[in-house]
């Protein structure tokens, strides 16, 4: 039995996209930045979430192996493609790692994220840079993950930014890996989100809130945050949440929420995400 268990974070920091219609081309769109989670003890370990592209994933797989860790599991915590497309070179090298989800769900929504239409959508952001046919995680056989004594435990929370949101907790650490539930210092993924769905993202955030934990990991995280303190990503991502909503209800176009939000957030990371989330609430 290992003493403790270890964190380690990858962020694969933003990476160019096109920006397309509306979008000011003096500055460069971009996907944010992404993380990933190895949690090892002496020499197993589970990696959360594995990225997107395909160079990501080499970059990752190099990462882990400098580690010297053995990654038993890639663990994907939602069914979105920049969670697991870029699990490929990593499952390469380590090819008894198993690459899974706790909830059938995401294995649904991410066997969706691989059809023909899927596909062609991320290739005209990502073209030339994605695996043809990337791997789908299959659904765990327990809600529980051993690490050398240790327990991770999986778990189903609710809806987030689009899609069934599931985390993995650390116990020992007081440490939870959130997906896509919480983001770290990055403009939130409010995309066609209804003030339905920001209330269940709103829960979702409550029932993470309610394990207690002292650090969170979030999936999109900009590389110069200044922690991972759970009380502060918490309340930041409630309050943005928030205050997107209550922008969106008081504004007419969607520069108009832009501009406020700004106002509100200038040193986030990841405009793109918020010209998106505005020109969602607004449809031509």
């Amino acid at each position: 039995m290992a003493d403790s268990l270890s964190i380690d974070v990858f962020n694969c920091g933003y990476k160019p996209i096109p920006g397309g219609p509306g979008w000011d081309d003096s500055t460069p769109a971009t996907w944010p930045a992404s993380t990933s989670t190895l949690i090892s003890g002496d020499r197993d370990a589970v990696l959360v979430d594995a990225l997107l592209t395909t160079s990501e994933g080499q970059r990752l797989a190099a990462w882990v192996q400098s580690t010297g860790k053995r990654p038993r599991a890639i663990f994907v915590t939602h069914g979105h493609a920049d969670h697991f497309f870029g699990a490929g070179p990593v499952l390469d090298a380590f090819p008894g790692a198993q690459l899974m989800a706790c909830d059938q769900q995401v294995v649904d929504e991410a066997r969706g994220q691989t059809t023909p239409k899927a596909m062609a959508s991320w290739n005209s952001r990502f073209a030339g840079q994605l695996s043809e046919a990337p791997a789908v995680p299959a659904l765990a056989s327990s809600q529980e993950f051993d690490v050398e004594g240790h327990l991770l435990l999986f778990r189903t929370v609710g809806g987030a930014d689009g899609v069934l949101a599931t985390i993995v907790h650390v116990p020992d650490l007081q440490a939870i890996c959130s997906g896509d539930i919480a983001y770290n210092n990055i403009h939130m993924w409010l995309w066609n989100s209804t003030p339905d769905s920001r209330q269940a993202w709103l829960s979702s955030l409550d029932a993470v809130a309610a394990l207690n934990p002292a650090m969170i990991i979030t999936g999109h995280k900009d590389p110069g945050a200044p922690d991972d303190d759970a009380t502060r990503v918490l309340d930041q991502s409630r309050r943005y949440i928030e205050d997107f909503g209550q922008t969106v209800a008081k504004s007419s176009t969607p520069p108009e929420v832009i501009d406020a939000m700004l106002a509100k957030y200038p040193a986030y990371g990841n405009r793109y995400t918020l010209f998106a989330a505005a020109f969602s609430q607004f449809p031509p």
